[in-house]
């Protein structure tokens, strides 16, 4: 992101297409289109990024990043953050007025979020895609993933403002499977709300009654489920009691509750006063 931000236009450079893959030679063998440099197989340019990226694996397990299609770019919290040293990204790129790439720690989506609504309320529309990094390896890499996001932008008509999160990087390439069970697509607000009972049950559920509560999913025999939640509800605090009950979460379809838990990776505990 950093190299983009310095060479915006790498297909203004002059450098040529590289040749065809074949069996003795081909092209870069990170972004397959440049040629490779005489002492290596990758391009100049990815030579550069990749010895740019050294000692940044740790760091890219905790990245979320935020590929944004909106109405206009929220230059201004990304600038303000920056003048105050508060700036919650790890890095912005932004290609042009509509659009931009953030990456995140994975902890900061909420505040992130409620930031974007305080110095834009409601007058930002569009669709932020929201999805962990990948490792390489395999027959798809993070430029194959990015440009399953920008494909799938034009699913959406720019009137309100839309969150698609994906819990890992391969469901981009399926993302129908995600839809289907409800666990894709929301609006912003009921998004951020979805953020605020995670960090609820992450601080108020010991580790064991969170475990148990992920197990109750799965009951299907009403009577039974109906036994296991009330054993369930009858060993918590009365608070923790109080909270579940008035979400009716008894009552939420299972890929509610396992959405929940997949959340988890990006709150942290509320620290009580």
């Amino acid at each position: 992101m950093r190299y983009l931000a310095e060479k915006p236009d790498l297909t203004g450079d002059g450098m040529e297409i590289g040749p065809p893959h074949s069996a003795l030679g081909g092209p870069c063998r990170r972004c397959w289109v440049y040629p490779r440099l005489e002492d290596d197989i990758h391009c100049r340019h990815c030579r550069e990024i990749l010895y740019r990226g050294r000692g940044l694996s740790t760091s890219s397990r905790h990245t979320l990043l935020v590929w944004g299609y909106v109405s206009e770019c929220p230059r201004e919290l990304f600038r303000e953050r920056a003048r105050t040293n508060k700036h919650r990204a790890l890095d912005v790129f932004v290609p042009d007025e509509n659009h931009f790439l953030i990456a995140l720690d994975r902890y900061e989506l909420k505040p992130w979020i409620q930031e974007l609504v305080v110095y834009y309320g409601h007058d930002l529309r569009g669709l932020l895609q929201m999805f962990p990094t990948m490792g390489g390896g395999g027959n798809m890499d993070m430029g194959d993933i990015l440009a399953r996001a920008v494909h799938h932008e034009a699913n959406f008509p720019m009137d309100r403002m839309r969150v698609r999160y994906y819990s890992s990087p391969q469901q981009l390439v399926r993302p129908h499977l995600r839809e289907r069970e409800g666990l894709l697509t929301f609006e912003l607000s009921e998004f951020l709300n979805l953020l605020e009972m995670t960090e609820m049950v992450r601080t108020l559920l010991r580790p064991d009654e969170q475990k148990e509560l992920y197990e109750l999913r799965t009951i299907r025999d009403v009577k039974e489920q109906q036994f296991y939640w009330g054993r369930f509800l009858g060993r918590l605090e009365q608070r923790t009691r109080d909270m579940l009950t008035s979400w009716g979460i008894r009552q939420w379809p299972p890929n509610r509750i396992e959405l929940i838990f997949e959340l988890f990776d990006h709150v942290s505990f509320i620290q009580e006063r």
